[in-house]
């Protein structure tokens, strides 16, 4: 018994880097999959418009320096505990922000240095990265960092989708909020061809629209709103999106602008 079960868990651990090998699947180990991996970080710079940074870890500068907006860091591990980070505008001490995360094993975790009405801010999202073994969904989760679209729902459709009878993918995204939230798993869909479409919440008025894009196996995005003049944005819903692509190997965040 315990040899068949020792040969069950090594062919689907097998068949699951053969599945992660074929489709790419960058950040998305067995490890993670299976929730014995080390915690993980990742960094993201989505100011619009805001300086370089450079990003320090309990106080320490690290090899990410001189980061322009978009950036968006490979995952790397870090000790379970409390870890610090800040951003700093490049080669200077001035920090424009920082967040502690506590981190746990098994978990993904997610830093984003975002625009405020005033000044920037840091938030962080904990993605537990519950992932079946063999599974080639694409996990998406979504991100308003716009602080002149307060509440938005967000519709991720096939192109062709009349948006009147559709329901949306994430509800009534608040400002500096997380659909799903932190702590809870991302949502799985199929790969394929999709649509962005971005409303005020409850309603349909479009305010962000895509157009066709495509979404690989295996992807993993986060979907981030932020508003397109940056810090002190005054004109409300002008929003753009830059995702972040956990599964893309040159990690370079997508910016996205209406269509």
């Amino acid at each position: 018994m315990f040899r068949s079960k020792t040969s069950l868990i090594f062919g689907l651990a097998l068949a699951a880097a053969t599945v992660l090998s074929a489709c790419g699947g960058g950040d998305d180990s067995i490890g993670a999959r299976i929730g014995v991996s080390e915690p993980t970080v990742r960094v993201i710079h989505a100011i619009t418009g805001g300086p370089n940074v450079d990003v320090l870890q309990n106080g320490a500068r690290t090899s990410l320096l001189n980061e322009p907006y978009k950036f968006v860091s490979k995952y790397f591990n870090v000790d379970e505990g409390s870890q610090t980070f800040s951003f700093n505008v490049a080669n200077t001490a001035t920090e424009l922000g920082r967040t502690t995360v506590s981190t746990h094993t098994g978990h993904k975790y997610t830093v984003v240095a975002l625009p405020g009405a005033t000044a920037a801010d840091v938030l962080q999202i904990d993605d537990p990265f519950e992932k079946g073994l063999l599974s080639d969904k694409a996990r998406v989760r979504s991100l308003n960092a716009s602080f002149n679209a307060q509440n938005v729902d967000i519709y991720l459709t096939v192109p062709a989708a009349d948006l009147a009878a559709a329901t949306p993918t994430f509800a009534a995204v608040a400002y500096k909020s997380a659909v799903p939230a932190s702590g809870s798993d991302s949502i799985n869909v199929n790969g394929g061809t999709y649509r962005l479409r971005i409303t005020t919440a409850g309603t349909k008025t479009v305010i962000f629209d895509s157009g066709a894009l495509t979404l690989a196996d295996n992807a993993d995005w986060l979907i981030t709103t932020i508003p397109v003049d940056g810090i002190g944005a005054a004109i409300p819903n002008k929003i753009k999106v830059l995702v972040a692509r956990g599964d893309d190997e040159s990690q370079a965040g997508l910016e996205l602008v209406t269509q």
